[in-house]
């Protein structure tokens, strides 16, 4: 963004520009907080992007292993931080939290979830 979020955005642009600026206003102090309370987080990109760049410490579990990998997450008991693509992250956060995932946090990119780890 090259300019600070103003509120009016929220009304004039659809829903998409509100979420990303729902999660620029308030996503961040949520994902800090899971971060400080030992989330997980989970890289859903294949091995291949996940070998490019990662975050220190994150898991990769691609997006279409996410299913048989339910368990073993479920296990963790810890906030789990979902980074990856749009869609990837909608369909993982929904298939973990209908499996009695409690805490699942959509990070969005992993480049902008590795600026809020370096943060810390």
């Amino acid at each position: 963004m090259d300019r600070f979020p103003d509120i009016r955005d929220f009304i004039r642009f659809g829903p998409t520009k509100s979420s990303t600026m729902f999660n620029f206003l308030f996503g961040n102090s949520k994902l800090k907080n899971a971060l400080r309370h030992g989330a997980v987080i989970i890289d859903l990109r294949s091995p291949g992007e996940f070998d490019q760049g990662r975050i220190p410490d994150s898991i990769n579990i691609p997006s279409d292993r996410i299913s048989i990998n339910l368990s073993r997450i479920k296990a963790m008991n810890v906030p789990i931080i979902l980074t990856g693509y749009s869609d990837s992250i909608r369909e993982a956060r929904y298939k973990l939290e209908s499996h009695g995932v409690k805490e699942v946090y959509s990070g969005g990119h992993w480049t902008s979830v590795l600026k809020i780890v370096r943060s810390l």
